[in-house]
C-alpha cells in the first residue's frame, strides 16, 4: 500500500497526501574556457538555476517547460538528488532530498534522457537487475512486471534484446523500468521525445494513468499540445529563472500554450 491509500483513523477514512516541495533552489557551474567564449560571459561561472520554488501534491501533474539551457534538467537533477544545490533544498513531504539521498531515491522515479538501456540485454533481465536493486520480493516484481509489460505491450518482446526493439519499445521499456519500485513521486523528462503518435499515445495514457493513481508527476517537455492534455500546472524557466507559474488556465489566459510561452520568452529572455 503506498501513502496514497485510505489509512484508517478513529473509524473514519483518511488520505494522505504526497507532496513535493522545491524551495528557492539555486545552482552555478564552473564551464570551460571555450563555453565561456561562446556564452560571452565574463567569467566561467554559469548559472543553471537561480532561486527556483514550487510545489505539488498527490495526483497533480506539472509541466516544467522551458526553452535548451533553460535550466529545466538541473532543476529535476536536484529533485531526484543526482546534484545538490548551492542554496535552498527539496522537500518530499517533510524529508530533506540534499541530506537524504538514498531514503529519496527510493521514492522517486527519475526517467532521463540520458538513461541508456544495455543493447545486448533484454527486458526480463533489466527487470530482474532494478528489483534487486530496489530490494522488490519476488512475487512483488511478478505482479508489477505482469502489469507494466501488458500496459506498454512489452510482453511480445520481453526476451528481445533491447539493440532489435525500436525506438518507441527502448522507451516503454526505460519507463517501466523507472517505476517499478512503484514510487510516490516521478519525474519524466521528454518521455514523449523521438516517438511516434501510437507511442506517445501510450505514454500520455500512462502519465494519466499514474495521475489516477495519486502520484506526483513532474513532467518536462518541448511538446505544449502534451502539457495542455495532461498537467494540472506548469512553470517556465527561462534563462535559469523562474517566469511564471500556476494553474494552466491562469498561465494560458485564453491563449494557446505555446503563444503564451514565446510572449513570456520575448518579455524575458536576454537576447
Amino acid at each position: 500500500m503506498n501513502n496514497y491509500d485510505a489509512l484508517k483513523c478513529s473509524g473514519k477514512k483518511v488520505i494522505f497526501m504526497e507532496r513535493l516541495r522545491v524551495d528557492n533552489i539555486s545552482k552555478t557551474f564552473i564551464i570551460s574556457k571555450r563555453q565561456q567564449k561562446a556564452l560571452e560571459l565574463p567569467s566561467r561561472e554559469k548559472t543553471a538555476i537561480n532561486d527556483i520554488s514550487f510545489h505539488i501534491q498527490s495526483g497533480e501533474v506539472f509541466g516544467l517547460l522551458g526553452p535548451n539551457g533553460a535550466g529545466k534538467t538541473t532543476t529535476m537533477r536536484i529533485i531526484a538528488s543526482l546534484i545538490k544545490p548551492d542554496s535552498g533544498n527539496v522537500y518530499l513531504n517533510d524529508i530533506d532530498v540534499v541530506s537524504n539521498p538514498g531514503l529519496i531515491r527510493s521514492k522517486l522515479a527519475f526517467l532521463t534522457t540520458d538513461l541508456k538501456l544495455d543493447l545486448k540485454s533484454d527486458a526480463n533481465s533489466l527487470y530482474d537487475f532494478f528489483s534487486d536493486l530496489y530490494h522488490i520480493s519476488s512475487e512483488q516484481c511478478r505482479r508489477k512486471i505482469e502489469e507494466l509489460f501488458g500496459i506498454f505491450g512489452i510482453d511480445k518482446f520481453a526476451d528481445t534484446k533491447i539493440a532489435k526493439l525500436s525506438q518507441g519499445m527502448r522507451q516503454k521499456v526505460s519507463i517501466a523500468l523507472s517505476v517499478i519500485h512503484d514510487p510516490p513521486f516521478v519525474i519524466f523528462d521528454e518521455p514523449t521525445n523521438g516517438l511516434d503518435v501510437v507511442a506517445s499515445r501510450d505514454v500520455r495514457d500512462f502519465i494519466f494513468r499514474l495521475k489516477n493513481e495519486g502520484k506526483c508527476v513532474i513532467i518536462s517537455t518541448h511538446i505544449f499540445d502534451l502539457v495542455e492534455k495532461l498537467c494540472d500546472k506548469a512553470a517556465m524557466i527561462i534563462d535559469g529563472k523562474l517566469i511564471v507559474q500556476g494553474n494552466l488556465e491562469d498561465i494560458m489566459q485564453g491563449r494557446p500554450l505555446e503563444e503564451a510561452f514565446y510572449d513570456y520568452y520575448k518579455e524575458n529572455h536576454k537576447f
